[in-house]
């Protein structure tokens, strides 16, 4: 098989003829054809006017064919020994470095002359944009303004390609006030660059503004706003714009497939996607490498894997991209093995080492979290020289960080000089996937004291730290950011907002958020539910279900695992069972898995239906009992003191070997509320000999810029002795308002005024004790707990809201509690 491709299980009903590997040439856009062609007759005419020395001319010709052959050092000696030099010599060398990467010593030649011309400003502007400096080619381009060279429109269009991300927004703008003065306005080179150059800084209303005045548009015009509309997650704007450009009579170009792929990828509409595909082979565009990868990658992540494949084996012209994308599509597919055999297959080619898909590979060994076989890639890129690549570093990076060895990440992220967004944000990630939130947002701070600056990604997962630990304060500013950068339009940026206050239990702001989104996709509705969920909102969850069925957007696994959850802690015992009914019975659902099963094992166990419970458990379609299904039903029997039960589910619990402690602690309780003490220290000797610790408890509160967090009997925050004290005034009144403790929850043999003592000083209490004298009267208090409140602290809360007249939010591991002038949000069912 071609390019040693031998055949595999996927592969073996499959062939084609041999063929030479070729290596595709960049296919060069419009506009860069342009400006090239545009420098060449300025460099001509520049020849004349400087006048014509044969000797010049001749030690230009051979710099030149000494730069075009790779020789930086042989040119650089030959542009010393010259006598006489031009401008276009000085251009030449400049040039040379800039496509080396030398943009030091570019710089120095070109600090080191006077004699520049539009060209030479030019040439440095692209140096700068061709290495993603935006800010030092904008710099240039200021200067070339200030020395009274007027720039033409191919230093416009050279300054404009440099301008790719939120950072360069501003720069955009700038250059596009001063297009029209410079008389470049009804260029249409300069009108789509301008329009490309807004979308790739997310300025999507600009550049539809922009496109709307341009009167006749071509299709690059065309090209450049769906590709953006493509890459902000607006599928339906794009296809719609399509649809636009057919009209007009404008043909399709390899950017329109690709993005119109792209379009069809997002709405993960495979008949879309295929009608495309046709469109392509009318259009006897099969030949082109870019729309073929644009196709397999299309195919791969619409999970036709069949068509994919052949697809590769049928195209004419391979490149690194197309082995790239299979790779990548196996990994992303959980087919690991494939995606390594197919690397292995990879080696065996004629293809430049340096070039293979290293960060591809790479990803395989950070999904299997195999440090091993990272290290190994890792060896592999540095002898073929690939470790120096800025994206293989950025996976590098985020491998190690993935796969725990924070360490080597934070070496190879500190060695690196040419540190990009990618890179930071691939730190940033790893330290929240290790559960380093703090870390996480530390680095994000210094992110932003470097002048990077941070992107779609990093603002998603910078809002994923906040939150987890519900930093609802944090979170506004993140917003705010967002609004500035204008990413608010893009999709996945608003489902990560969503989430963010969803979690931290600001249930009317997240509302708001998802009512803003221009466009919604699957985790955007999810997320939403999942906020209803949690708040015990269980009405508005199904509600939210039918609404989003009306609007054409089928419900997934996870759609369902929300509203179940809603509906288990908003006691919708009907509406939950009509639902699970649902997806058992049709064809057309993703059938229920065991979350599935524990969230209606969990919603009949907490209205005290324990045999319908018990007997769901028992004949669940899993081959091993599954320890989430069982902890429910043992702290159903908690709730409804089932102490029968309770003994069973413990003794299934307990023969599973579990590494959690909720099980014992639970049984624990259920033996503690009946006073049978000897078997509470049963318990705790069970879990001393197994080896399982029990969590300790905290809470934390974030009050200014400052996350305050407690433990419970705390003696180490500075202002414990005033929490304390303020703590004791409020239970004063709390007891004079009716108030007295339930010991059932403390979990020690003592006497009834010890163990009331013990309750008062749980941590979520002297959190709100600490919020409380913190914040301004009538301010909210937002507390979160690691572990399940306990019903007395849910009582204490109730009767504290009433008393200072605030709205309290506790999040516990469980859900959230909203409470206000006495009352709570999930009526006492929880």
């Amino acid at each position: 098989m071609r390019h040693g491709l031998r055949a595999h299980t996927w592969l073996h009903t499959l062939t084609a003829p041999p063929v030479v590997p070729q290596r595709a040439l960049p296919a060069a856009t419009p506009r860069a054809a342009a400006a090239a062609a545009a420098g060449f007759e300025d460099a001509d005419a520049q020849m004349v006017k400087t006048g014509f020395d044969p000797r010049t001319c001749s030690a230009n010709h051979a710099l030149e064919g000494l730069l075009r052959a790779g020789d930086l050092p042989g040119a650089r000696r030959l542009f010393d020994e010259m006598l006489h030099r031009n401008t276009f010599t000085l251009n030449l060398m400049i040039s040379g470095y800039a496509k080396s990467g030398g943009l030091r010593e570019a710089r120095s030649l070109f600090e080191e002359t006077s004699q520049r011309n539009k060209i030479t400003w030019t040439v440095m502007m692209g140096a700068y944009a061709k290495s993603g400096l935006a800010g030092e080619a904008f710099v240039v381009f200021v200067e070339m303004m200030r020395s009274g060279t007027k720039p033409d429109h191919v230093a416009v269009v050279t300054l404009l390609s440099a301008c790719d991300g939120a950072g360069a927004s501003s720069s955009v703008a700038q250059v596009h006030a001063q297009v029209g003065r410079l008389g470049h306005g009804s260029k249409l080179i300069v009108c789509n660059t301008l329009v490309d150059a807004y979308c790739k800084c997310g300025l999507l209303e600009d550049a539809s503004r922009l496109f709307g005045e341009v009167i006749c548009k071509d299709s690059v015009t065309f090209n450049a706003m769906l590709m953006g509309y493509s890459r902000e997650g607006r599928h339906t704007r794009a296809l719609e714009l399509l649809l636009e450009m057919r009209r007009s009579g404008l043909k399709a170009s390899q950017f329109t497939f690709s993005g119109s792929l792209s379009a069809a990828t997002g709405l993960g509409d495979l008949g879309l996607g295929r009608q495309i595909h046709g469109a392509v082979i009318k259009s006897n565009f099969c030949w082109n490498v870019f729309v073929g990868n644009a196709l397999l990658d299309f195919y791969s992540k619409v999970d036709c894997f069949a068509e994919m494949v052949q697809l590769f084996l049928g195209m004419p012209e391979m490149d690194n991209v197309s082995y790239n994308v299979l790779i990548s599509g196996f990994a992303s597919a959980g087919r690991n093995e494939d995606s390594l055999e197919l690397f292995r297959e990879l080696q065996s080619t004629g293809f430049d080492r340096k070039q293979f898909p290293f960060a591809s590979v790479l990803s395989v060994a950070t999904a299997e979290r195999s440090l091993s076989m990272g290290r190994q890639l890792h060896a592999q890129a540095i002898v073929a020289g690939a470790a120096s690549d800025v994206l293989v570093g950025n996976s590098l990076v985020d491998m190690y960080a993935k796969c725990g060895d924070l360490a080597t990440a934070g070496v190879i992220f500190e060695s690196r000089t040419d540190r990009n967004t990618v890179s930071w944000t691939a730190m940033i990630s790893g330290y929240i996937e290790n559960g380093l939130f703090e870390e996480a947002l530390g680095l994000f701070s210094a992110m932003r004291r470097s002048g990077q600056c941070p992107d779609r990604a990093t603002f998603s997962s910078v809002l994923r730290a906040a939150a987890s630990l519900a930093l609802a304060g944090l979170g506004r500013q993140l917003h705010s950011y967002l609004v500035r950068f204008g990413y608010t339009s893009n999709v996945y940026v608003g489902s990560a907002l969503v989430d963010m206050y969803a979690k931290c239990g600001c249930l009317r702001d997240t509302e708001q958020a998802f009512g803003e989104m221009p466009s919604r996709n699957i985790v955007s509705w999810n997320a939403m539910m999942s906020a209803y969920a949690h708040s015990g909102c269980g009405g508005d969850a199904v509600a939210l279900l039918d609404r989003m069925r009306r609007c054409g957007v089928e419900p997934d696994s996870v759609t369902f695992l929300c509203a179940l959850s809603a509906c288990s802690h908003g006691g919708l015992v009907d509406e939950g069972l009509r639902l699970f009914r649902s997806m058992r019975a049709s064809h057309f659902l993703p059938s229920p898995r065991r979350e599935h099963y524990c969230c209606v094992i969990d919603l009949l166990g907490r209205v005290g239906r324990l045999d319908e419970a018990e007997k769901l458990a028992t004949e669940a379609p899993f081959d091993e009992p599954d320890p989430i299904i069982w902890s429910s039903i043992l702290n159903s029997c908690r709730i409804h003191r089932n102490q029968d039960l309770a003994r069973r589910a413990a003794e299934r619990l307990f023969g599973m070997e579990l590494r959690d402690a909720a099980p014992y602690v639970i049984m624990s309780n259920i033996y503690a509320a009946a006073g049978r003490w000897e078997e509470v220290g049963e318990m705790k000797r069970f879990m001393r000999a197994r080896g399982v610790r029990k969590e300790p408890a905290f809470s934390w509160v974030e009050v200014g810029r400052a996350v305050h967090r407690f433990m419970s009997d705390d003696d180490a925050h500075p202002q414990i002795g005033e929490v304390r004290r303020a703590l004791d005034e409020l239970s004063g009144e709390m007891e004079r308002r009716g108030y007295r403790a339930d010991t059932s929850w403390a979990l020690h043999n003592v006497e009834e005024g010890m163990k009331a003592e013990s309750l008062r000083y749980h941590s979520e209490r002297l959190a709100i004790a600490f919020a409380l004298m913190s914040t301004p009267e009538g301010a909210p208090v937002r507390v979160m707990k690691n572990l399940r409140a306990c019903a007395d602290c849910h009582a204490a809360i109730k009767v504290i809201s009433l008393i200072v007249g605030r709205e309290i939010t506790v999040r516990d591991s469980s859900r959230f509690h909203h409470f206000r002038d006495g009352f709570c949000s999930c009526a006492d069912y929880w």
